[in-house]
């Protein structure tokens, strides 16, 4: 019988944003939440054991990064990535096919953007009905991954939610060859389903609802993916040109999918966009946002961001936010993280990281008591 299980709590009045909870063999992920992405097992500048101490319940980690490097067979060795990385609290890994085709269109920041234009670079070789065939960009090994090899690395990895394997096209991409690359997917879906089915060692796995900005697509995504027995559901692809647009499409998706399986939005996760979508009834988002943020000297607060390179917190002695209970802000003030940033000492990023992390998980944990409340 399967550890993983998902219970609504408490469904909004006025919204259809809810509160719920994720069980999982690691444990619990309480719902609406944030997961930061740990791309080769680890957020940058940080240990595992510092970030199951903040209290991040869901960590992502990608398949592909991990399939190069170290190899899955050596994860697999080490006894899972949960003992190879250190971690206790729960882990999802995505397909790889988002790398995968990044590669073809354009860079994982063009393509989250829609401005991913198809390029040839030399890594992707051939996209085929078996799967895709592309060259490893740290040592040019020629890899063919398919959506049976996509979820055996993902049992290898461990993790407690996998991905199927999907194509990622990008947004200028006409409808014929839209609804071509959509077909395709829901038969790669349908074969990691079941790969998967094979030997499900208690993971979970969540299908991947595709059809770009196009709602008839969309809602055919829906209908046939729902008919399988995925365990929740992914919102992928290309999600809009602008935060409207995005919006819009999920508003009119969200309504399409079983209210009683959890549902995740794939790689978005900045303020602005938690505040649209958390209404709409998204449980989970994943994105870099606030671990990027950090390296780049933003700190956030509750009364706005912080860029604490800047002159005026040369002397500032006090916490970056007062009523923050992190390491950071106990421990240490604006002043001094400015200088560690002037100075390009890399305790400056895993500090503002630490804040930054925080404050996520914070955040998550007050628009949960909101919706609890009915004031979101």
């Amino acid at each position: 019988m399967s550890s993983f299980r998902f219970e609504i709590l408490h469904q909004s009045k006025k919204s259809q944003a809810r509160v719920g909870r994720i069980h999982t063999p690691h444990g619990v992920i309480d719902t609406p939440n944030f997961v930061a992405v740990g791309t080769n097992g680890t957020l940058k500048g940080l240990d595992n054991q510092m970030v199951d101490s903040i209290g991040l319940q869901l960590m992502f980690c990608n398949t592909y990064h991990l399939l190069l490097q170290p190899g899955v067979e050596v994860v697999r060795q080490a006894g899972g990535l949960h003992r190879f990385i250190g971690r206790q609290l729960p882990i999802i890994t995505d397909s790889g096919g988002f790398q995968v085709f990044s590669l073809a269109y354009g860079s994982v920041a063009d393509e989250l953007k829609s401005r991913g234009t198809k390029k040839r670079d030399g890594h992707v070789l051939k996209i085929q009905e078996e799967g895709v065939l592309f060259r490893s960009y740290r040592d040019g090994q020629l890899i063919l991954l398919t959506p049976e090899t996509s979820i055996q690395a993902q049992k290898a990895l461990g993790a407690d939610i996998i991905i199927p394997f999907d194509e990622l096209p990008p947004y200028h991409i006409d409808k014929e060859k839209l609804k071509s690359s959509l077909d395709r997917t829901h038969r790669w879906e349908k074969r990691s389903l079941d790969e998967h089915l094979q030997n499900p060692m208690e993971q979970a796995i969540y299908a991947v609802v595709h059809g770009g900005v196009d709602p008839e697509l969309r809602r055919e995504s829906c209908r046939f993916l729902s008919a399988l027995p995925f365990d929740g559901y992914a919102i992928g692809g290309s999600l809009g040109k602008t935060k409207p647009e995005m919006v819009g499409m999920l508003r009119e998706l969200m309504g399409q999918l079983p209210p009683e399986k959890p549902n995740h939005l794939l790689g978005i996760g900045d303020l602005e966009s938690l505040e649209h979508c958390i209404p709409l009834g998204i449980d989970t988002f994943d994105s870099s946002y606030p671990t990027r943020a950090a390296r780049h000297a933003l700190l956030l607060t509750q009364q706005g961001n912080v860029k604490v390179e800047k002159r005026e917190c040369q002397q500032q002695f006090s916490p970056i936010d007062p009523d923050c209970s992190c390491w950071t802000c106990r421990h240490f003030s604006v002043a001094y993280l400015h200088h560690l940033f002037k100075a390009q000492e890399l305790t400056a990023y895993t500090l503002a990281t630490i804040h930054n992390l925080h404050f996520m998980v914070e955040r998550m944990r007050r628009y949960r008591e909101a919706i609890l409340a009915d004031v979101i």
